[in-house]
């Protein structure tokens, strides 16, 4: 994400490039050295360097990290623990967590699981090796480079010998689903067994996309840690037994990790693509209720939790304890400690509760405070502009909404922007911008939803005048108040998908030139040219961002240009069939529609009947043609194709063999782009009418489906309808204006 207004420039000598992350200490940003080496640098917030107890973590952090050094950790390359804020340099990880890995891909594959069980007993060797104890394994303090996972983040750890603790009496430091008992429980006996319990949590958590202890708030699973049995659904023999003995509560009977090494390669061996059997993760991880209750549970379940029951009478002393520490722990004191523990991987952009789910159940829990709701976006807004547009035609036809944080925000044709109450669906503001622009009181105005991002809600107001002329502009309004932030003309033809990734990008009144900005400043990051003529989508694909451009003349290639987010610059160019559009990656290699409709591709609006597969590295290019042409709106997710056709009918399709892998008819006409949801393996749809459907993603089975909500049905050509997830929640949008919100568990039945 680009670098704040308040942001230094440069550290130590590094210059700043851009953010990597916040958390409860301080801030992450991606540096590069004179010689032109990238570093990542911690710098601790300004409201902590004076604290004593912050600095004084913060040296311990840097000598942590510099006694470990191994092929899976991050090595410090410089640091200044006595600056007036305190900083920290270490080599640089190009990837994403692993938090970011399963939320967006679901649960990882054998192959995928073996390279990170191994890399990290390789990781844990090095840092036990060292004498240091990590104490806060979890998936976004693990990071997936090519080569291997690297363990990051030691600002919790010491030394093994050293059993004092820098946290203030009642405080706990660490990440309750990731935590081993007696991190709960007595924190002086915490040692390299505690690291091996959150390895065996956070092993369960890759296999499955849940954790074995998951409960509806942090202090639930805090008492599931210390005296119930780890719940391992979905993790077959022989590894279940392995991670089995990793969970034990008694850190003496863990294993040790020369131990683990051996068996994690016996439990997860080098798969034979030719030979499916060798896979000892079962493919249905996160199983139906209907399923749990005709026998899919594991048999073996009871007895272990009969042996749970029966070694809780020797640990009744340890039981009370953990109660007694999380009934008595201060409110203060559970806000500073779980915070800094939970930092950025758990903080950003999700709702309040627990959203994993449940133990026997594929839904994840509501947030809390949340009830089912239906409202419009046209009711009375508590702030701002507090009544609506009078509607222009009585068929708007192309309001859509976006998700951020416990918010949802909605725009569209003489729909002012507003923002709705994710837990109730009340309208807590609606923007001013019709009275506020230029001609607005006067033309029609079409507002364009284009994200929500670093707490600013991004639109294009156009006002179209009595001649058809129009004049539109890019603007920023402030997601707490809606006020405006910033505003900066536009032209209307040249450029599509204005907001892409963590940037904005704004063409000028010639359409050539882009200029990247700040979502939350408008401040200038860089500025690129485009081909002369073209039409361009600004699109992002794993890390990288792309500008899919289209010559006037359909007769010619299209072109790929991959740009620096840095600074805009073309890294190189990619030639590409005219009829396609770009979806995402699919195992590694950038995945194109091709074929049918000429011109560039819309996820809404496709009809196709090859997937082109792109290496981005080296431009080599296969095709996987298809046994049949499909149109609809289409999904790209867990290297799978979905597509929902006009009539109701969904239809999975690999990608890399082009094997139709199920179809099924539901009664949702007319979906939006379907959305996936990794955590429950869900697929879900949304007609204009608002009727929802639910299917599971490995065999297709209708799981639900629901009525019409919509109060008016939108037609012609129209936006279409959407599902946003909100935790264990959903809310949809529909064109006419209407959102509402239901629970996929308990939904309300057509």
């Amino acid at each position: 994400m680009p670098l704040h207004k308040e942001d230094p420039k440069s550290v130590g000598g590094y210059k700043l490039v851009d953010r990597l992350g916040s958390g409860g200490m301080g801030i992450v940003y991606r540096g590069r050295s004179r010689s032109g080496r990238e570093v990542a640098v911690k710098v601790v917030h300004a409201q902590y360097a004076e604290d004593k107890v912050f600095r004084a973590r913060f040296r311990q952090e840097i000598e942590a990290v510099r006694k470990v050094s191994g092929a899976f950790t991050a090595p410090v390359v410089d640091a200044d623990p006595e600056a007036v804020r305190p900083w920290m340099a270490t080599q640089y990880v190009p990837g994403r967590s692993l938090a970011d890995r399963i939320r967006e891909g679901g649960a990882l594959r054998p192959a995928e699981l073996r390279q990170l069980a191994l890399g990290m007993v390789e990781a844990l060797r090095d840092i036990h090796r060292a004498g240091v104890v990590h104490r806060d394994l979890k998936p976004a303090n693990v990071l997936l480079a090519e080569d291997g996972p690297r363990v990051i983040d030691f600002g919790i750890s010491r030394a093994a010998e050293n059993h004092q603790t820098l946290t203030e009496t009642g405080q706990m430091i660490g990440t309750p689903p990731f935590m081993s008992p007696e991190q709960f429980t007595d924190a002086r006996k915490v040692g390299p067994a505690s690291d091996v319990f959150s390895l065996g949590a956070l092993l369960v958590f890759s296999a499955t996309g849940r954790g074995p202890f998951d409960a509806d708030s942090p202090y639930l699973t805090a008492f599931r840690v210390v005296h119930h049995a780890p719940e391992l659904g979905g993790v077959a023999q022989p590894l279940r037994a392995v991670l089995e003995r990793c969970l034990t509560k008694e850190a003496a009977d863990r294993p040790g990790l020369d131990a683990l090494a051996q068996e994690f390669e016996a439990a997860l061996p080098e798969p034979d693509p030719a030979d499916p059997g060798t896979m000892t993760l079962r493919r249905d991880v996160l199983r139906t209720v209907e399923e749990t209750h005709a026998g899919g549970a594991d048999p073996a379940a009871p007895t272990r939790a009969t042996g749970a029951r029966r070694a809780g009478g020797r640990r009744g002393h340890r039981v009370r304890t953990v109660l007694a520490t999380v009934c008595t722990m201060s409110v203060l004191a559970l806000g500073t400690a779980w915070y800094i523990g939970f930092g950025p991987g758990f903080a950003a952009d999700s709702p309040a509760a627990s959203t994993a789910p449940a133990a026997g159940s594929r839904w994840a829990v509501v947030p809390t405070g949340w009830q089912p709701w239906q409202r419009t976006m046209f009711e009375t807004a508590a702030r701002g502009e507090v009544n609506a547009l009078a509607m222009d035609s009585g068929d708007p036809g192309d309001a859509t909404c976006r998700r951020y944080e416990d918010a949802v925000y909605c725009a569209g044709n003489n729909v002012l922007p507003v923002r709705l109450d994710g837990r109730t669906g009340d309208t807590v503001w609606r923007s001013a911008l019709a009275s506020s622009a230029e001609g607005a009181d006067t033309g029609r105005n079409v507002f364009e939803l284009l994200g929500v991002l670093d707490d600013a809600m991004l639109v294009q107001h156009s006002v179209y005048d009595d001649t058809g002329g129009a004049k539109a502009s890019i603007v920023a309004l402030d997601t707490e108040s809606g006020e405006q932030l910033w505003a900066r003309e536009r032209s209307n033809a040249t450029v599509d998908q204005i907001v892409s990734g963590d940037l904005v990008l704004t063409p000028d009144t010639s359409g050539r030139l882009v200029t990247a900005r700040s979502p939350r400043t408008g401040a200038d990051r860089w500025t690129t040219q485009l081909p002369s003529g073209d039409y361009c989508q600004f699109t992002t694909a794993g890390s990288r961002l792309y500008a899919h451009c289209f010559p006037d003349d359909e007769t010619q290639d299209a072109v790929l240009l991959e740009l620096d987010k840095a600074d805009g610059s073309v890294l190189q160019r990619l030639k590409t069939p005219y009829t396609s559009g770009l979806l995402g990656t699919v195992d590694g290699r950038l995945a194109f529609v091709v074929g049918g409709d000429i011109g560039p591709a819309r996820p809404e609006e496709l009809t196709f009947g090859e997937i082109w597969l792109l290496d981005p590295d080296t431009g080599a290019a296969t095709t996987t043609k298809l046994t049949k042409t499909y149109d609809g709106s289409v999904r790209l997710a867990a290297d799978t194709l979905w597509t929902a056709q006009a009539n109701g009918q969904v239809t999975a399709v690999s990608p890399l063999t082009g094997k139709q892998l199920w179809q099924t008819r539901t009664g949702v006409e007319g979906s939006g782009q379907p959305t996936y949801d990794a955590r429950t393996r869900t697929l879900y749809l949304s007609s204009t009418s608002g009727r929802v459907a639910a299917l599971d993603t490995r065999k297709g089975t209708l799981l639900w489906e629901t009525g019409a909500h919509a109060e008016q049905l939108a037609s012609g050509d129209v936006i279409k309808s959407q599902v946003l997830p909100y935790g264990g929640a959903l809310i949809v949008s529909t064109p006419d204006g209407t959102v509402f919100s239901l629970d996929p568990a308990h939904h309300a039945g057509g």
